[in-house]
């Protein structure tokens, strides 16, 4: 199986990193715009999308900065994040995701992102 390769996607938007963060980190935050339902247990999250799930580890985060998380079946070096950043000039709230593909799918995932954050958008009413 070919390496995956880290590839890095950002979104500016009009939100408070507060609300942004609750809706990166906790399971009726991301239930509304990232899986169909989410469930958490001891920061193991459980991901439903048409009766398929995955589960994922929280293995690190910072209060309205970052979350990240790795797939239970994805190898130690691999995660997906959102990190939360400000522009200095304008202070604008930047959401940056990181996460990793073959480097024959980065454009796939790319694509399915856009698509989550769309809706991620929808409900943050940007």
């Amino acid at each position: 199986m070919a390496k995956k390769q880290l590839f890095t996607l950002e979104y500016p938007l009009r939100c408070s990193p507060a609300i942004l963060y609750e809706f990166l980190s906790t399971p009726a935050g991301l239930q509304e715009w990232f899986a169909d339902k989410v469930d958490e247990w001891d920061n193991t999250f459980s991901f439903s999308w048409n009766g398929a799930a995955e589960k994922a580890d929280m293995i690190d985060h910072e209060q309205d900065k970052f979350v990240r998380y790795r797939w239970l079946n994805s190898p130690k070096e691999e995660y997906f994040e959102f990190r939360i950043e400000k522009t200095e000039i304008t202070n604008q709230t930047i959401l940056v995701i990181k996460d990793f593909a073959e480097k024959d799918e980065i454009k796939d995932q790319t694509r399915l992102w856009e698509y989550q954050v769309k809706d991620l958008f929808h409900r943050l009413g940007n």
